[in-house]
């Protein structure tokens, strides 16, 4: 019998508001603050995102090449067309980390504006 049960992902950015709206934007919800450290974004379908403020964040490196920082996490975002979601994901801010589409694997990887790597998924 599990103890626990799952409410969200936090996420530690340095600016936690616009880090929330580039979200919002991406997946539609509503933000909520809670504190000048804290915003929530309900996202349809019932998921909830956290963003908290953690001034000297610094994000992790998209590959790690030497192995001295690694990948913490990341959220797959499901796409319908993944040009349209691209396009907009580069125009809030994105950064392309690794757009290989070989072999049709049906995913690319970004960085969201505080660095995350998130990756949109052909759903």
């Amino acid at each position: 019998m599990p103890v626990a049960q799952y409410c969200l992902t936090a996420v530690d950015c340095r600016d936690p508001a616009a880090l929330a709206g580039f979200y919002a934007a991406l997946l539609g919800g509503e933000i909520k603050q809670d504190s000048e450290d804290w915003y929530d974004l309900y996202a349809p379908g019932g998921h909830r995102i956290a963003f908290q403020r953690a001034p000297d964040h610094r994000p992790p490196r998209w590959p790690s090449a030497d192995g001295d920082s690694q990948q913490q996490l990341h959220l797959d975002l499901h796409v319908t067309d993944m040009a349209e979601a691209e396009a907009l994901a580069l125009s809030l801010g994105a950064a392309p980390l690794d757009l290989d589409d070989k072999d049709g694997r049906g995913f690319r990887v970004y960085a969201d504006p505080a660095g995350h790597p998130f990756c949109l998924c052909r759903g």
